[in-house]
């Protein structure tokens, strides 16, 4: 008979393995169906205390091993299989009548969280991003998120790229500020993000760039990452310089034009709070 201990064991076994193994996503799938032998995949108002902690554990483990292992997607369904578990008041989480510690009250919440944030701002999901940030405070009740680090980071990155501070972003994805291992994979896809934003913008505004100039907007380490990215976005490298191809139907760019079209990489810069109008 499925017990509780058959639970922890497969925890204690998972916490023992890196998370690429070939044998997490089997230990995962034995947990997940312990669960629902226990009738605790979703919580209920008679599942034990002791029981709401193994059950919240193997899940936010779940979420952590699917960030480490790139598979956003898994980590989504993990994110809202935990919900019911951090909807519980405190309270639930302790066996008699004393006050639950502050790690069995929320467990991973702050990390699980603040990383969906950032998937979301991977994503180009604004609207969800502030509607998830607005919640978590007032659930905060005027205390403030600013202490809590796991959820400032990607709050302070998005911050940054409304303002168009690029450099501030990626000097702080790329710095001791990252919070923890789990946040640097996700960094790594905003990265990619934002630099193909910049470039389209720069398609549109500029008919050509010197390389070293093409680099810093870019955030490239070198001129051969220059070179190398220009040829996969389909651009020319000649004399030092890249050339970006005219638009469809577009003739060759007067200089009113590009005046024109270089505000668009300015609109761009700021164009996270053209989407929060469509949340207000």
């Amino acid at each position: 008979m499925t017990s509780e201990s058959d639970l922890s064991h497969i925890l204690a076994q998972l916490s023992s393995v890196p998370p690429d193994s070939s044998q997490t996503a089997s230990l995962l799938s034995k947990a997940k169906l312990t669960l629902l032998h226990l009738n605790a995949l979703i919580p209920g108002p008679n599942t034990p205390a002791s029981l709401l902690l193994l059950a919240r554990r193997t899940l936010e483990t779940g979420a952590l091993i699917s960030i480490r292992n790139q598979n956003p997607d898994a980590f989504t369904r993990y994110y809202q299989q935990l919900q019911p578990f951090y909807e519980l008041p405190p309270s639930s989480y302790s066996a008699s009548s004393s006050k639950p510690s502050e790690e069995e009250a929320v467990g991973q919440r702050s990390k699980v969280t603040g990383l969906y944030l950032l998937l979301l701002l991977t994503k180009g999901d604004y609207a969800g991003f502030h509607t998830l940030l607005e919640g978590l405070e007032v659930q905060a009740m005027g205390e403030g998120l600013e202490g809590d680090v796991f959820i400032r980071y990607p709050v302070m990155l998005e911050q940054w790229l409304m303002e168009g501070q690029y450099d501030r972003v990626w000097g702080a994805m790329k710095g001791k500020g990252v919070p923890s291992e789990e946040f640097a994979v996700f960094s790594e896809v905003l990265v990619v993000t934002i630099r193909s934003e910049i470039a389209s913008c720069s398609e549109k505004a500029y008919p050509s760039l010197p390389i070293p100039n093409a680099k810093n907007l870019l955030f490239l380490d070198s001129e051969g990452s220059v070179v190398a990215f220009a040829e996969e976005r389909g651009w020319v490298v000649k004399d030092g310089r890249i050339y970006f191809p005219l638009q469809q139907g577009q003739d060759v760019r007067t200089e009113k034009e590009i005046l024109v079209a270089s505000g668009q990489v300015i609109e761009n810069t700021i164009g996270y709070a053209r989407e929060l109008e469509t949340i207000v």
